[in-house]
């Protein structure tokens, strides 16, 4: 047997997820340690108009030496500690069924090639979070999504999406209270491993890193099948794995993505807002979820319904990224004190940045910058004039740009002060913009300019920031003028603000 070329392998990896990170699509980010790089960490953001959207599912992809012969192995941790199965091919346990991983059978010509890649994987995973994931499952694919199980199916998809793979993600990084789960020892699948209940369902917990475990679980002869058409939904007994759970332990220390995920809740906060509310108006508090036929517990998805409830963690967590922000702040004030590289730099910085921005003559928009605090540069201000002739004549626009001490691992976040109805900026000022270079500060400003003057937009939903004012803009000839009206008159209305 021809032994694999390692390091081949490697490259053509590094190769990969330097593509993936230099893309401009928004919905897929991967991350690696320096150390590892055949272990990959990927977060996959929920279309669009589907009921998995915006939500923050997360990936553990690993490559064998003999990729890219062989396919990589891919494993779902946004499982709620185990016990949420959110599609037909993503199953509870974190198996993830598609015919390119080989893990689930398909048509002549589906199988995995070394023509593909990561990129095509994580695709390839997120194609099966549609507007009706019913009809994933074999045997249902001709189900209309408005037929009552279809519309069960993605009722409570949606409630889960918002509940375990926004609001409860987001209380485990900013470490706000937590719902607990079952004990571990309860759950089938990885029976007598421990009988703890810790678990806020993140996956950065204890509880998910016993799910991890799972991946190398040994079967018991002699285990009980259910006789389910899916071969996920047929119950097996476990026997437990200590080196496994011990390395699943240390790999959910490991949370790439944290600083991605508060900023773009903040993009999509409206959405959330408006998607539970909506939802309360149509499910009852406390309603049970339907099981569908190939449900089967622990491979199912159970709960009831609460609105309600979500919209008030969500309420809470947008606070608590407020206070995070004015914890930068006085953060700030200690660095300074303390002479810090970075105080300094951005001390630095400011002064530069002062000059060219407020001395300079522009044709179009300015912008003027001060610091409210003289001695803390870590938080800057910012006021935006519009430019003569557009639909931001005579505005005046400010905004606070809250820099945190951890820059750039941590990225600045800009709050817009001024009411505006902007389709880049949510109801409560969140700018959605894009900055070429993120670790300077300089890109940022101009990225700020360039977001809020809007000259070459482009379209893309999952950039959606403010539903009403996005529909409106993209909405047609008819829509647009609409859309313009409510602008100009909100950077009318600036001036007395």
């Amino acid at each position: 047997m021809a032994t694999p070329n390692t390091s081949g392998s490697v490259n053509r990896i590094t190769r990969e997820i330097a593509s993936i990170e230099k893309g401009d699509d928004l919905s897929i980010a991967v991350a690696c340690r320096d150390s590892d790089v055949r272990h990959i960490r990927a977060s996959i953001i929920g279309p669009p108009e589907t009921p998995y959207e915006y939500g923050f599912f997360e990936f553990e992809v690993t490559f064998g030496k003999e990729y890219p012969i062989r396919s990589p192995g891919v494993r779902c941790i946004t499982t709620n500690g185990g016990r949420c199965r959110f599609n037909p091919n993503i199953y509870s346990e974190g198996k993830v069924c598609l015919s390119i991983l080989g893990t689930w059978r398909g048509n002549p010509g589906e199988e995995w090639s070394s023509a593909q890649g990561l990129e095509s994987v994580l695709v390839s995973i997120q194609s099966l979070m549609s507007q009706n994931p019913y009809e994933n499952e074999p045997g249902h694919e001709t189900a209309k999504q408005d037929d009552p199980l279809p519309k069960a199916y993605v009722a409570k998809i949606r409630h889960e999406t918002i509940r375990i793979a926004v609001v409860q993600r987001l209380e485990g990084l900013l470490g706000l209270g937590q719902e607990r789960g079952p004990p571990l020892s309860k759950r089938p699948r990885i029976e007598g491993a421990f009988s703890s209940t810790v678990d806020n369902g993140a996956p950065n917990t204890l509880s998910d890193a016993l799910a991890t475990a799972n991946t190398n679980l040994k079967p018991v002869a002699g285990g009980a099948s259910s006789g389910a058409n899916t071969p996920a939904t047929e119950p097996s007994e476990y026997e437990y794995d200590a080196e496994a759970t011990f390395n699943a332990f240390d790999q959910a220390q490991w949370d790439p993505f944290t600083d991605l995920m508060k900023r773009r809740f903040l993009w999509y906060y409206d959405t959330y807002v408006q998607t539970v509310t909506k939802g309360a108006e149509q499910h009852k508090k406390g309603a049970a979820f339907k099981r569908m036929e190939f449900e089967y517990p622990p491979n199912s998805m159970e709960g009831q319904f609460d609105y309600p409830g979500l919209l008030s963690r969500l309420h809470k967590i947008k606070q608590a990224l407020e206070d995070e922000q004015a914890a930068w702040v006085k953060a700030g004030v200690k660095a300074v004190a303390d002479e810090t590289q970075m105080a300094v730099q951005l001390a630095f910085q400011f002064k530069q940045f002062e000059l060219r921005w407020n001395d300079a003559q522009y044709e179009g928009s300015r912008m003027e910058l001060s610091l409210p605090d003289k001695t803390n540069p870590f938080l800057w201000h910012l006021t935006l004039f519009g430019t003569p002739m557009t639909n931001l004549d005579g505005g005046i626009f400010n905004m606070s740009l809250f820099i945190p001490p951890a820059f750039p691992a941590v990225q600045p976040r800009l709050k817009i002060d001024t009411p505006i109805f902007h389709h880049r900026v949510s109801s409560t000022g969140t700018l959605c913009y894009f900055p070429k270079k993120e670790d300077e500060i300089a890109s940022h400003l101009q990225a700020i300019v360039t977001a809020i003057e809007d000259e070459d937009p482009r379209f893309d939903p999952r950039a959606v920031v403010r539903p009403e004012a996005f529909a409106l803009f993209w909405g047609g000839e008819e829509k647009r003028k609409v859309y313009s009206r409510k602008l100009r008159r909100s950077a009318q209305e600036s001036c007395e603000f």
